[in-house]
């Protein structure tokens, strides 16, 4: 979980409609990874090494770079899946959507019981008005128990359950996730922030304790400790978490709403 990790409400990237399969489907064989398994020939080895070299382009935010190296990699081999996976989230983050869903598509029927292109087409259909739709593909991949990280789909589809507001079933998912990865400082900060929203400030003080002892607050997770203590009266500790988020992120929405009272 490298990326968006430190933006809470922002979605986690790396996430078919293809013809005649779909995730829906119980008795599927789990299937590893196209990107770990191990090349047939030298074409697919080829198309690998341009793919892996432009998710460390994606990663580095250098997405100019990242797409051509996916474009090699289908190049070379143009059966290799994962190609099109990275083709597919370099135009999300371009905003291109109509590229973005064409090879993610395509990626689905290369390889339709990929986990690792199930959550990400997931993602997509996600951000693009298709939570339901999206929700059976993180489903999927997260109930391959050859996928080597399941708590990303089930963090997307806690992201995703909270695009349609069903915060019950968003709160499941995120519990899922830091059972497999204790970790995930996602799904702890949507955990505290969900805790809050229903008024179990003491869980949500707890979880924002486990957040703050795993990374360095930011804004957003200074904010809710600001709104947490608050409402629980420790007057200590909300100054302590006001104190902080004027010194480092003044003039953030977040510092906004502080200096205007908005608390709700």
């Amino acid at each position: 979980m490298k990326r968006a990790i430190l933006i809470f409400s922002a979605a986690f990237i790396a996430g078919c409609a293809g013809t005649g399969t779909g995730p829906g489907s119980g008795s599927a064989p789990s299937v590893v990874p196209v990107s770990e398994q191990a090349p047939a020939g030298m074409a697919e080895k080829s198309a690998k090494t341009h793919t892996e070299l432009g998710t460390l382009y994606l990663q580095s935010g250098n997405l100019a770079v990242a797409l051509e190296e996916a474009r090699l990699a289908a190049a070379t081999d143009p059966g290799y899946a994962p190609a099109y996976d990275l083709m597919g989230l370099v135009h999300i983050l371009l905003n291109e959507t109509p590229q973005a869903q064409a090879a993610l598509e395509r990626a689905i029927q290369l390889a339709p019981g990929d986990p690792q292109i199930a959550n990400d087409y997931g993602w997509f259909l996600c951000q693009n008005g298709r939570e339901q739709e999206a929700l059976k593909y993180f489903a999927a991949a997260a109930r391959n128990p050859l996928y080597k990280t399941p708590t990303r789909p089930y963090t997307n589809a806690g992201l995703c359950s909270l695009r349609i507001k069903d915060d019950k079933t968003a709160e499941e998912h995120f519990q899922r996730a830091v059972m497999l990865d204790g970790s995930n400082v996602q799904a702890i900060y949507h955990l505290s922030a969900l805790a809050y929203k229903r008024g179990d400030y003491f869980n949500a003080k707890k979880y924002l304790g486990e957040l703050h002892h795993l990374m360095e607050p930011n804004a957003e997770s200074l904010w809710l400790g600001v709104r947490i203590e608050r409402k629980i009266g420790d007057r200590q500790a909300e100054a302590n978490y006001s104190s902080q988020l004027r010194r480092k992120f003044a003039g953030s929405p977040e510092h906004q709403a502080l200096l205007q009272g908005r608390y709700e």
